[in-house]
């Protein structure tokens, strides 16, 4: 009798680690959620491609991250209950598990969050350029939005024991990519944002003057660092400031 004790006293200890890590699991989603909720979370989140694919899942980004959370807290129980009961050579087993667990539990948050914060910065980035009236813009908050996903990825793999030297090897050909091709596409963009730099310290012309630059002619509306907007008859002309600065610009005195 006292040997079948013994031989069910794992057990019983290794049900009622479980129990408890479920029990403890769902307190900690569900006050996470709490937390996340009015740290205003739901509302940073709002609108971002991340959350609208969530809530087509009849989720949240909230709720993805509370039951990652509660999910990390189970996964710990069931290893322990699994190492209380014996039911595998669990030194080595644990051991292992112990390290690799935390790990992809940082992963999958770093890449939660890494798609949270690329979201977010191509809506802020394009929102901020919206009134720029040049071709390359549009694909800014494309190259925003995947190099902070790029960096995520990077830190994701970093944590799951991706070797540092190839990941920082990658990054740099990642970088110089961006550059290059970045200074050979956006040469007139990168033009216009200097001469309007130029144009705005030393103001040759100011809103309310009449000018006249290459073929248009009107009323200067407004001057910011990328285009000049000017207005005649009702039609407004948004002038790229490299056009300004190449073609000059000529003030109609009466």
């Amino acid at each position: 009798m006292d040997w079948q004790a013994l031989v069910d006293e794992p057990a019983i200890i290794a049900t009622a680690v479980l129990a408890l890590g479920v029990v403890v699991g769902y307190l900690v989603g569900k006050l996470n959620k709490e937390l996340l909720t009015a740290a205003g979370v739901a509302d940073a989140v709002e609108g971002t491609p991340f959350e609208r694919t969530a809530q087509s899942l009849n989720t949240s980004t909230v709720e993805i991250v509370a039951r990652l959370s509660s999910w990390f807290i189970y996964g710990i129980a069931i290893l322990t209950a699994i190492h209380i009961a014996q039911l595998l050579d669990t030194d080595a087993f644990w051991e292992r598990v112990t390290v690799f667990i935390p790990q992809v539990f940082i992963a999958v948050l770093v890449m939660i969050v890494g798609f949270i914060i690329a979201d977010k910065s191509e809506l802020v980035v394009s929102e901020y350029l919206r009134g720029v009236k040049l071709p390359e813009v549009t694909v800014l908050p494309k190259v925003v939005k995947y190099s902070v996903l790029f960096v995520a990825l990077i830190i994701a793999l970093a944590q799951v024991g991706v070797h540092v030297v190839a990941l920082m090897i990658l990054l740099t050909v990642y970088a110089a990519g961006i550059v290059l091709v970045g200074a050979y596409a956006f040469k007139d963009f990168l033009v216009s944002s200097a001469a309007g730099i130029y144009l705005l310290l030393n103001q040759p012309y100011s809103i309310g003057d009449e000018v006249r630059i290459g073929e248009q002619t009107g009323i200067v509306q407004e001057v910011d660092v990328f285009v000049t907007k000017i207005e005649s008859d009702s039609e407004e002309y948004i002038v790229p400031n490299r056009k300004v600065f190449e073609e000059g610009v000529v003030r109609v005195r009466e």
